[in-house]
């Protein structure tokens, strides 16, 4: 598609600039009584600028294809760890649409799968904006995604960022997260640079409290009343873990 759209690009204005050079040679003069028609320099113009827009929407096409190939793809004994991908909105909308998993969840529970259409397409802008990482965990038997892991919040001038996740309940007390996240944490300290990433959860979150504890990350306090979320505010408990720790 996108060499399709810079053909088009290059024959517009290759054309135009033909046409423009054509009309001025001695054996043919300008048109007219040596003026050329504002209508013609109107059209020469517009399809000259469209195709200069097709030239750069080539780029931006190029430069997607490039940075997407590049995602940082990881696996582990059970799982893939690879982008999500608008291919992947059923599996997304499945858990999402559940109230179990969105309990202590940003979000209301889904209700149409055009929702986390939107999801992934956050995700993926985030990513290509250079703002975060979210990682799609599948299954190595069948590829389908069961659950995500990424950063978010990631301020680059602190070298820290926010991490989050979520497993479809299919998949709950199986060791999931316990698997994925020694990867992901490698990535953040390494390849992102990161010395500090924090983790906010519901105080009434077990289940996400256990699972960063067995990481290491250490409990720093709760924020009161820190957030509005479904209609009331909400305490969250912050906890982190630095790359020194981590090291050990």
């Amino acid at each position: 598609m996108k060499w399709l759209v810079l053909f088009a690009g290059i024959v517009l204005l290759g054309g135009n600039i033909y046409g423009v050079y054509d009309m001025y040679q001695p054996k043919v003069g300008p048109l007219g009584d040596g003026k050329v028609s504002a209508y013609v320099w109107i059209s020469i113009f517009v399809s000259a600028l469209v195709g200069i827009l097709a030239i750069a929407q080539f780029f931006v096409l190029l430069a997607y294809d490039l940075r997407k190939k590049r995602f940082p793809r990881m696996e582990t004994e059970r799982f893939l760890l690879r982008q999500i991908e608008a291919s992947d909105a059923q599996e997304v909308f499945h858990y999402f649409s559940q109230d179990e998993v969105m309990k202590y969840y940003d979000l209301d529970v889904l209700k149409d799968i055009s929702e986390a259409r939107k999801i992934i397409d956050n995700w993926q802008k985030r990513y290509h904006k250079n703002e975060g990482l979210r990682w799609g965990i599948a299954t190595k038997k069948d590829n389908k995604i069961i659950g995500s892991c990424g950063y978010h919040n990631w301020e680059k001038e602190h070298f820290k960022a926010e991490i989050g996740f979520e497993v479809t309940p299919e998949f709950w007390r199986t060791g999931v997260m316990t698997e994925v996240l020694e990867p992901i944490l490698k990535h953040g300290f390494e390849k992102m640079d990161l010395h500090r990433i924090e983790a906010l959860y519901d105080p009434e979150n077990i289940a996400s409290r256990r699972t960063l504890e067995k990481a290491g990350f250490v409990y720093e306090g709760t924020l009161r009343k820190s957030a509005f979320e479904k209609g009331r505010f909400c305490d969250a408990a912050i906890c982190s873990l630095l790359k020194e720790e981590f090291a050990k």
